[in-house]
């Protein structure tokens, strides 16, 4: 039997610079019997000699396209909107399954194709755990940006300027301490911070954060679900400086925050919203207070509507572990590679298996018009 070949694809989503797989995890692959060919990237935090390195095959950028049929299409994030069917399986996050914007236009193009999405924000255990996440990592950059975010406001005028990757934790977390010191100077206090989802990965990732960068303890609120069951919106989010949003949901609860509560709040000193989960145009989003999705190049967007108080700015970048791209990929690939190693019999996979159900279901819902393009 020939051997199954995964692709790994080069990354088109700008400053997107993790990868599905680094280099450890390709050489497990090909010691037990895959063929693993890598697309070249110069955005890749990996080079491409560190593939090749572990016997990996180096292949032109974009060659997916017109690689076998038989061949599994592996990537990180969502693929370049166009057109064309598409006939692969493909391994990716494709953001459509919880009905965001123009999510018909992304999912048709699989069965058009007679491809497979096998969604990696899906891919959960018996117990509906999700078996591999860049949570800590989002979570971590996320608080570290809104840290930031704060201090650049109390001290600027004009909007907070783009941000790069960091090569390791350790020069973001500099980063972060100078410009905490540099708002607790103007503001005279630290910053009051709440962590909604607290307990989860993506919370913890925040807390550590937070903590590492030399916010008082006493100042982070750790909130999860059983602060969260009486049902928002939560006055301790108006209350605080900082918010930060971990919860990831597939469906509607009522809000945390919105226009109205902001606005009802004597004294508000909210300033900067970090929504993680950055489901921006998800009708299940409990931060409805923005729509506009943010990027390095532009980290936040201002709330409009507010009648009075400090003006707020929500970051909602979809691929903040990008921040942090060589742990975030290490650690992500790391916690994926047990499934990735069962590709070659994925119809028989428990986890893979439930990815191609929930994607036939998913299908099941598109619009006629949806298949007929």
């Amino acid at each position: 039997m020939a051997p199954t070949v995964l692709h790994l694809r080069s990354e088109t989503k700008p400053l997107e610079h993790r990868s599905a797989l680094t280099p450890k995890t390709t050489a497990e692959l090909i010691k037990a019997g895959y063929v693993v060919n890598v697309e070249r990237s110069s955005e890749r935090i990996f080079e491409d000699d560190e593939f090749s390195a572990v016997g990996a095959t180096l292949v032109p950028e974009g060659s997916w396209v017109d690689a076998p049929k038989e061949h599994i299409i592996v990537g990180l994030k969502e693929l370049e909107e166009k057109e064309f069917p598409l006939k692969h399986v493909h391994v990716q996050f494709a953001h459509c399954y919880k009905q965001q914007a123009g999510w018909e236009t992304v999912l048709a193009r699989f069965p058009r194709g007679g491809g497979t999405l096998l969604d990696l924000e899906f891919l959960v255990d018996d117990r509906g755990r999700r078996v591999a996440a860049f949570g800590f990592h989002a979570g971590f950059a996320g608080a570290a940006l809104a840290i930031e975010v704060w201090s650049w406001q109390l001290n600027h005028s004009e909007p907070f300027p783009g941000v790069q990757s960091y090569p390791n934790e350790d020069a973001l977390i500099a980063n972060v301490k100078k410009a905490l010191d540099a708002g607790v100077a103007k503001a005279g206090r630290a910053p009051r911070v709440i962590v909604i989802g607290a307990l989860g990965r993506c919370g913890s990732g925040a807390v550590t954060a937070l903590q590492k960068a030399g916010v008082p303890e006493e100042s982070i609120l750790k909130w999860d679900m059983a602060e969260t069951a009486v049902g928002g919106p939560f006055k301790e989010i108006a209350e605080s400086d900082i918010f930060v949003n971990c919860i990831y949901l597939t469906s509607k609860i009522p809000n945390f925050v919105n226009l109205e509560s902001l606005n009802s709040t004597p004294d508000r000193k909210l300033s900067v919203v970090c929504d993680v989960s950055a489901d921006t145009t998800s009708p299940f989003t409990p931060v409805p207070i923005y729509t506009v999705a943010t990027t390095f190049d532009h980290p936040t967007v201002p709330v409009d509507g507010l009648k009075g108080g400090p003006a707020c700015s929500v970051i909602s970048i979809d691929h903040l572990p990008s921040l942090l791209p060589r742990e975030a990929s290490e650690a992500f690939s790391h916690d994926l590679l047990p499934h990735l190693l069962t590709l070659n019999d994925w119809h028989n996979s428990p986890v893979w298996a439930r990815a191609d159900k929930l994607f036939q279901d998913k299908v099941a819902t598109l619009p006629a018009s949806a298949l007929e393009k």
